[in-house]
């Protein structure tokens, strides 16, 4: 018998759902920065600058960003890390990657950025070379969420941090009941309306409610390795960052 996943809210062959995953970020790379500064009303910066507080990263030091994407976290981390530091920017999506690459470039930040495509569950990095590694708003679309844990840990030096910035479980009922209005209703219109795709945007709605709470992610990166998780709650627990220490 095949071996099934989710895909937002349906069940799916493991084997498949990496590809659709990659064909939902093809579609929306274009319109990826609009669209997220429209359904956060740009709260996404705050979040993202929130993450970066907490990288621990200093001048010369070397950092991963996983499920990078249009480089948000990736010019955040290269700047803290100097001309004498170096930053992977790494993706599954190639066509992220190329927005990303451009903002990087943008940012005069070339010298010290290395792009590559590579899939979060088999990291093609050596054992401990990172002082931090952060993935922000990826993981709940990996398929094998646990490997992709280990694989973070793995490559996080003694003394370093693994920073997982993701959407989580709001922690009032009333802020749920709201937030689920606009995710199934407003979400997939505005993705319609904005990148011409409300279908990858109801995806990403669901993706969001079948990614583990805050208590169950922290668990799970104790369970890879990590220690010392330590939870930070935004926007009323819409948005949560896991903060792991590799010792």
């Amino acid at each position: 018998m095949t071996e099934q996943t989710h895909f937002g809210f349906e069940t799916v062959p493991v084997g498949d759902k990496a590809r659709r995953v990659r064909a939902v970020f093809d579609s929306v790379a274009p319109s990826y920065d609009l669209m997220n500064d429209l359904m956060s009303a740009g709260l996404h910066r705050l979040w993202k600058r929130f993450t970066l507080a907490r990288t621990g990263l200093r001048p010369g030091d070397a950092a991963l960003d996983v499920a990078a994407g249009t480089g948000d976290l990736t010019v955040g981390v290269a700047r803290q890390v100097g001309r004498a530091g170096r930053v992977l920017h790494t993706d599954i999506n190639r066509e992220m990657l190329e927005v990303g690459r451009g903002r990087i470039v943008d940012a005069g930040l070339v010298d010290r950025v290395l792009t590559v495509q590579a899939n979060a569950e088999q990291l093609p990095f050596a054992d401990a070379r990172f002082h931090a590694v952060t993935i922000g708003f990826g993981l709940r679309n990996v398929t094998d969420k646990d490997a992709a844990l280990r694989e973070l840990a793995r490559v996080t030096r003694p003394g370093g941090r693994v920073l997982v910035l993701e959407f989580s479980k709001p922690l009032l009922p009333l802020l749920a009941a709201v937030y689920d209005q606009y995710s199934f209703k407003v979400l997939p219109a505005l993705g319609d309306a904005i990148a011409g795709d409300a279908a990858s945007y109801r995806y990403l709605a669901e993706s969001i409610r079948r990614h583990p709470d805050q208590a169950t992610l922290a668990a799970m990166m104790a369970a890879a390795g990590l220690e010392d998780v330590r939870v930070h709650n935004l926007a009323g627990g819409i948005v949560a960052v896991h903060v792991g220490h590799r010792y």
